[in-house]
């Protein structure tokens, strides 16, 4: 019985387990196999670099208030941070990696950096 290539369809020659004829046709099927995933993955990311980038930008110091429409208009998008940081007080700050954000009153963000090394 001769296999096929699991991309190409091209018969297999060697091993009995082998299941492509070639590295490119093993890197083409697996690159199709995870392509939405790695979009969304992909995606995902760019908006956390785009985040960051825009947190470093606006806060050259280590803590600096800032109004949230500078943040939306430099395209800042305040649905995706990587993870919260609770105070003993209670406030909650939301980080993009080392950089938080905090919202104050009359929408006013206090931005920090945390163990910037």
């Amino acid at each position: 019985m001769v296999k096929s290539c699991l991309d190409c369809g091209e018969p297999i020659v060697g091993r009995a387990d082998k299941k492509f004829c070639s590295d490119q046709c093993r890197n083409n099927y697996n690159n199709r196999l995870n392509s939405d995933t790695s979009a969304m993955v992909r995606n995902v990311n760019n908006i956390l670099r785009r985040n960051r980038r825009i947190l470093s930008e606006l806060n050259p110091t280590d803590k600096v208030t800032v109004h949230k429409e500078k943040l939306s208009n430099m395209g800042f998008n305040f649905n995706y941070f990587t993870h919260l940081y609770t105070t003993q007080k209670g406030s909650v700050y939301r980080f993009v990696y080392e950089y938080g954000y905090l919202p104050l009153d009359n929408d006013f963000y206090m931005l920090v950096v945390r163990d910037k090394k």
